[in-house]
């Protein structure tokens, strides 16, 4: 058993051509690149047991050898993923259901009639594969670079392979997100979670390719820093799933969640005060702004207009070939991994960042419930949009962390923010106006809200 740690990025034919001759990885390259023809089946029962606990049977033959592969459940965090796998060289290319005993199988499947196990799709593709050595001080790395081109197929559907592979041999994770962004400064590279092995079971159902991530376990008790970074990594993998299956499909609903998993991290960024001093959110902020600057008014114009809806697929698949979404989520899951936001903060700064989320949270959304000044755009709701980074900050807080404050109408509350967010964005009519103006009444009046004014 061997610890695979790994980032899949997805490009295209071009980049793919270009990797090859990149300066950085010549330079670095100490094996040249080897050529493997790699052709793998995949195996599973009918009812789909394997997926469904997150572990992945295959055998590959490369050249001469036969290697049968299993893959545990792991955990994948923006791209950067980590599991357990066990290889073993067989004779033919035929399972050995004895190779998967007690040590290698998991428990949830310890019932499971191995001899219901058949192959369900195949994932045949050409790599290029060189070792890359990463300096990182006086600390040795060594990477894994593998150039991938090729094919899913299930059945008579398939889809292409086209990707990079950085897998971390010696050293520290890290260091693959390092050696994936210097690459993504000038060419486009996708940060990608989804395994050959997902798009197989995508292909077969549609529906198997989960968007929603686990929603991180806060408590009261969490630490605003802990609770920061886990909200953070949580939306980065989000929005990096949604980019993906919104390109596979271009289902409209796909590209709004991406806009607003964008929008909750920048609220985010900018709710944490003296616990992330401006300076260290700095470039964060500006990638954030530069693509929700172009994104959201399209979202916004496609809610009335099916013609923008439909041309924004082709839209996406031109961001995807800049280089710029994949290189704010690589420096993002860089920063993240170094909490880079603590790193010269000062002493009041790193109290806020160790206060327990249930004390430090009540602190916040009652100093931005008291400065949204709600009785004023009732008055004057033509001037309401000026608050949508106001009211996204509280909305932010609340759809991730209600449950940790003991108010009552929490859930109620935050429906209504959101109604009046909405309300916000929309174009000045005589009938929004009044819409915003009614909105504006129903949150203040709304019990949980007059519970924030007063702390």
């Amino acid at each position: 058993m061997q610890k695979e740690t790994e980032i899949k990025l997805r490009v295209s034919r071009e980049t793919l051509a270009a990797l090859r001759e990149h300066p950085l990885l010549k330079k670095r390259n100490k094996s040249g690149w080897e050529r493997h023809e790699l052709m793998n089946q995949y195996f599973d029962t009918p009812e789909r047991d394997l997926a469904q606990a997150k572990v992945a049977l295959r055998l590959r033959r490369d050249g001469e050898e036969v290697i049968q592969t299993l893959k545990t459940r792991g955990q994948s965090v923006a791209g950067l993923s980590e599991r357990n796998e066990y290889d073993w060289h067989l004779p033919k290319a035929k399972l050995d259901l004895k190779k998967l005993d007690g040590e290698c199988w998991p428990e949830a499947l310890a019932d499971l009639d191995k001899k219901t196990l058949k192959a369900i799709f195949t994932t045949d593709f050409v790599r290029e594969r060189a070792e890359i050595a990463w300096g990182r001080g006086k600390s040795k790395v060594v990477i894994e670079a593998a150039l991938d081109l090729g094919h899913v197929v299930v059945g008579k559907q398939k889809e292409e392979i086209c990707e990079l592979e950085l897998e971390l041999r010696e050293g520290v994770p890290a260091a693959l997100l390092e050696l994936a962004a210097e690459l993504a400064a000038t060419l486009p590279l996708m940060p990608c979670d989804i395994s050959k092995a997902e798009r197989g079971y995508r292909l077969h159902d549609a529906s198997s390719y989960a968007l929603s991530l686990p929603a991180p376990q806060l408590t009261a008790e969490t630490p605003l820093d802990d609770a920061f970074a886990a909200l953070s990594w949580h939306l980065l993998g989000s929005s990096q799933r949604l980019a993906e299956q919104y390109r596979f499909n271009g289902h409209w609903r796909l590209l709004q969640d991406w806009v607003e998993n964008l929008a909750e991290l920048r609220a985010l960024l900018s709710s944490l005060g003296q616990a992330a001093p401006r300076q260290s959110t700095h470039d964060l902020r500006l990638a954030l702004d530069a693509l929700l600057e172009d994104w959201r008014p399209l979202v916004q114009a496609g809610l009335d207009d099916e013609d923008v809806r439909k041309a924004a697929p082709e839209q996406f698949l031109e961001e995807l070939q800049d280089p710029r979404w994949g290189l704010f989520s690589l420096n993002t899951s860089r920063w993240l991994l170094a909490r880079s936001w603590a790193a010269e903060r000062n002493t009041r700064g790193n109290r806020q960042g160790a206060a327990q989320l249930g004390s430090w949270l009540p602190r916040l959304l009652g100093e931005e419930s008291s400065s949204l000044q709600l009785q004023r755009y009732q008055q004057q709701p033509e001037d309401l949009a000026e608050q949508l980074p106001r009211i996204e900050r509280i909305q932010a807080w609340l759809h991730h962390a209600r449950h940790v404050l003991e108010i009552p109408e929490m859930d109620r509350l935050y429906g209504e923010l959101n109604k009046l967010a909405q309300l916000a964005n929309q174009p000045i009519t005589d009938e929004t106006l009044d819409a915003r103006k009614q909105q504006a009444i129903a949150v203040y009046q709304n019990r949980a809200w007059k519970t924030l004014l007063r702390l």
